[in-house]
């Protein structure tokens, strides 16, 4: 497939896969007798990984090292579990955190759409879930 191919299967630019590429978070891609990018299914594969990834949050340095240990071959396979396993676990963190908000928001937007109905707004915070102090108290 060619770079523009690729392009507008992933619904990213071209300058994006060349800087997959050139920062190192893809393999260098296979190319033709002219030098042409020519993306083999492998190399979809470590695109498709790389947009996942980044998708998710993880920096390019970090897919950079995962490249280049999935390169140097099995041996690496240690590393790339201690590698994959710490993003996880910074992955689940900010999971955490995301839930904690959405159930902030989820008990505001509750109490905003009482008052909507209602036209009075209060906080009702015997139940616990939401003890801290709101700031349009």
């Amino acid at each position: 497939m060619t770079i523009k191919e690729v392009s507008e299967k992933y619904h990213i630019s071209q300058d994006t896969l060349r800087y997959y590429e050139r920062a190192g978070m893809i393999p260098p891609v296979t190319r033709t007798a002219g030098g042409i990018r020519d993306y083999q299914e492998s190399d979809l594969g470590w695109v498709e990984t790389a947009i996942c990834m980044r998708n998710a949050g993880l920096p390019v340095e970090v897919l950079a090292e995962y490249t280049k240990l999935c390169q140097e071959g099995d041996s690496t396979i240690p590393d790339r579990l201690r590698l994959l396993s710490g993003q996880r676990e910074i992955l689940l963190e900010q999971k955490q955190k995301i839930e904690e908000t959405l159930e902030r928001l989820n008990y505001k937007i509750e109490r905003y759409e009482i008052a909507a109905r209602t036209g009075v707004l209060s906080w009702d915070t015997e139940d616990g879930s939401c003890t801290l102090p709101h700031a349009d108290d």
